[in-house]
Parts: structure tokens; C-alpha cells; sequence
């Protein structure tokens, strides 16, 4: 009786890619309290995204605008470029 050998091949086990994770902070005016208010959210995501595990923190674009409705955000702009 003839002997059969099969091989067997595994697949590679994957390690899960780290998710590409950034955030947008706006305030609606320039005054110093709003200032302030800003320097506190991209503090807090930094943070937050950084200690994250199985996240890559990719920035935090921050935006200081006069109104809601202002078109020229311009970090918001190259947030949707980079994604």
C-alpha cells in the first residue's frame, strides 16, 4: 500500500492594523475663554486617541471660526484631504 503525504499549509495569522484615528475641534469666536475652550478639546482627543490601544493618533485639526456657517474652514479642509 502506497503511502499519501499531504502538506498542510496555515494561513499567516494577521495582526490587526492599528486604526488611523484624528478628531476636529472648532470654536465659534476668538475671545479668550473660546481660546481656552480649544486648547482644552485637542488636549483632551490627543489624549484620548494616544492612550487608545490599536489606534494611531493622526492629529487633531482645529478650526477658530466667527460663525457656524463659515465655509473656509481650513482645517477641516485638509482633514477631508488627508482622509
Amino acid at each position: 500500500m502506497d503511502r499519501i503525504i499531504k502538506r498542510v499549509d496555515f494561513p499567516k495569522i494577521m495582526q490587526p492594523q492599528a486604526l488611523k484615528v484624528c478628531a476636529y475641534t472648532r470654536v465659534s469666536s476668538g475671545k479668550d475663554a473660546m481660546l481656552h475652550s480649544l486648547s482644552a478639546q485637542v488636549s483632551y482627543y490627543s489624549r484620548m486617541i494616544q492612550q487608545h490601544p490599536g489606534w494611531k493618533y493622526c492629529g487633531v485639526y482645529a478650526d477658530e471660526a466667527i460663525t457656524g456657517t463659515k465655509d473656509s474652514r481650513e482645517q477641516f479642509q485638509k482633514l477631508l484631504e488627508r482622509c
